[in-house]
C-alpha cells in the first residue's frame, strides 16, 4: 500500500509561518503571513512530522516497533495470529498468517489515511518479487536493463564472471583518465543492483574505491560487470518454500587485498533456507598483520551482523533454538576465538575484536571449520575462476528467473 501525499499528514510540533502563496494573497492584508497547522512539502520538518504521525498511529493500534530495525512493526494477536508491517517513507509492505487480520488492517489504514492499495507484492523500490507455491524469487531485471541502456551496453557481449580471476587494481591506474561523473554514476547504479545480486558485490566494491580519480582500466572493469549482468539479466535469489529455517553464515578475508595500502578485504554472507539474505564486501579500515588476524576481524564483523539479524528474527516470531553457525576456512582463527590461552600470540588484534569470544561463550554463535573449496564468502573477497564462481552462486541461491506456480505459500 502507498500513502497519498504522505507529508501532508504530519502534525507540527513548532510554530511555522509562510508567506501568502501567489494567487492566494488576501487583498488589504498583503503584509500578513499564514500560520501552518500541518506540514507541507518543502519543509525541513515534514519528514520528521510524518514519521512521528505514522509511529504514533502504529503505537495506538497495538503494534510494537522492532528495536533493531525501526521501520519494522509487529502486532501479535495471540492465537489468532500476527501482522508484520515494513515501512519505507510512505510505502508499506504487510503480511501475516491470518487473512481476516490483514483485511482489518487494510481497512483501518484506509480510514486513517488516503491510500492506494497496490494488491499482492510484485515490485518494491525497484525489486521485482515473484511469489508462488514453490517459493519466492526476487530480482532487478528491469533495473538492470535500464542500466545497460543508460550506458549503451545493451548490445555488449556477455561474459561468464564479473571480474577476471586474480585481478588487482590500484589508484595509479593504466591508460587515460576518464570522466569521473560518468564513472560515479555507473558505480552508483551497480551498487543498487547488488541489493539482489551478491555475485557482483566484490567487483562493484572493488571499482568503487577509484571514484575520485578513475582511469580507463578501472572503467573497463566496471564495464565488464555490465557485460556479466547482460548475460545474467534474469538472475536473482530464490527462497524455496517448505525448507527448514536455518540461519547460518560464512566469513572470509583476503590478506592485504588492497594493493595501495595493504588493507584486507572482509566479506560475509548469511543464508536462510535456500538463499542469501545478507552479504558484505568491504575493505577494512585497519591493517591485518596475518591471515589469522584478517579472518578474525571478518568473524568480528559477522558477529555484529548476527546480533542485529537475530534481534530482527526474534521480532518476526522466529527465535533460533541453537547458536548461529559461522563457517570459517582458517583453523587458527577458530582456535584464537575459542582458546583464551592463545591471547599472547594475538596482541596485535585490537581489544574490541575480542568480543567475538564473548559471543561464543554466550552461545550466540558457533564457529565451525569448512574447506576453502566450500567457503561461500570467497565470492565477496576475491575474483574467482569460472567453475568456482558458478558453484558458489548456486549456494547463494542465485538463479535465473523461472515460472512459479501461482498461489499462496503453504
Amino acid at each position: 500500500m502507498d500513502v497519498k501525499s504522505a507529508f501532508l499528514n504530519g502534525y507540527l510540533d513548532e510554530e511555522i509561518f509562510i508567506e501568502q502563496p501567489p494567487c492566494f494573497v488576501k487583498k488589504g492584508e498583503e503584509h500578513k503571513v499564514y500560520k501552518l497547522r500541518k506540514a507541507l512539502y518543502g519543509l525541513r520538518q515534514s519528514p520528521r512530522a510524518w514519521n512521528s504521525r505514522i509511529n504514533s498511529y502504529f503505537e495506538k493500534n497495538g503494534f510494537h516497533k522492532c528495536p533493531y530495525e525501526h521501520t519494522l512493526f509487529v502486532k501479535n494477536h495471540g492465537k489468532e495470529g500476527f501482522i508484520i508491517v515494513s515501512l519505507y517513507v510512505d510505502d508499506f509492505i504487510f503480511t501475516g498468517n491470518n487473512m481476516e487480520l490483514l483485511n482489518n488492517f487494510r481497512a483501518s489504514m484506509k480510514r486513517e489515511f488516503e491510500m492506494t492499495d497496490l494488491g499482492k507484492l510484485h515490485h518494491f523500490l525497484g525489486i521485482e518479487v515473484h511469489q508462488g507455491r514453490e517459493g519466492i524469487f526476487i530480482s532487478q531485471e528491469k533495473y538492470a536493463n535500464d542500466i545497460l541502456k543508460k550506458f549503451k551496453m545493451e548490445q555488449a557481449n556477455p561474459v561468464s564472471t564479473p571480474c577476471v580471476a586474480g585481478l588487482k587494481l590500484n589508484k595509479n591506474g593504466e591508460g587515460k583518465l576518464v570522466n569521473p561523473s560518468v564513472f560515479r554514476s555507473l558505480v552508483g547504479n551497480l551498487m543498487y543492483l547488488t541489493a539482489t545480486r551478491p555475485d557482483i558485490m566484490f567487483a562493484v566494491s572493488l571499482v568503487s574505491r577509484f571514484m575520485e580519480k578513475p582511469y580507463s582500466n578501472h572503467l573497463e572493469v566496471a564495464k565488464r560487470v555490465l557485460k556479466y549482468v547482460k548475460g545474467t539479466i534474469d538472475c536473482g535469489i530464490f527462497y524455496q518454500a517448505n525448507l527448514p529455517i536455518t540461519f547460518m553464515g560464512y566469513i572470509d578475508s583476503d590478506l592485504a587485498g588492497s594493493v595501495d595500502d595493504s588493507k584486507s578485504v572482509v566479506g560475509y554472507v548469511f543464508n536462510i533456507g535456500s538463499g542469501a539474505i545478507s552479504w558484505m564486501s568491504k575493505k577494512w579500515p585497519v591493517v591485518a598483520l596475518s591471515t589469522t588476524e584478517a579472518e578474525y576481524i571478518a568473524a568480528c564483523a559477522a558477529g555484529c551482523q548476527i546480533i542485529w539479524s537475530q534481534g530482527v528474527l526474534e521480532s518476526l516470531k522466529f527465535k533460533p533454538e541453537k547458536p548461529t553457525i559461522l563457517f570459517c576456512d582458517n583453523s587458527s582463527t577458530i582456535s584464537v576465538a575459542k582458546d583464551l590461552v592463545l591471547h599472547r600470540r594475538t596482541k596485535q588484534i585490537r581489544t574490541r575484536f575480542h568480543f567475538l569470544r564473548d559471543l561464543i561463550k554466550d552461545g550466540t554463535i558457533q564457529i565451525e571449520y569448512c574447506r576453502s573449496r566450500d567457503q561461500v564468502a570467497d565470492i565477496l573477497t576475491k575474483c574467482l575462476s569460472q567453475q568456482l564462481f558458478k558453484e558458489i552462486n548456486a549456494k547463494l541461491g542465485v538463479k535465473r528467473e523461472f515460472g512459479l506456480q501461482e498461489g499462496l505459500l503453504e
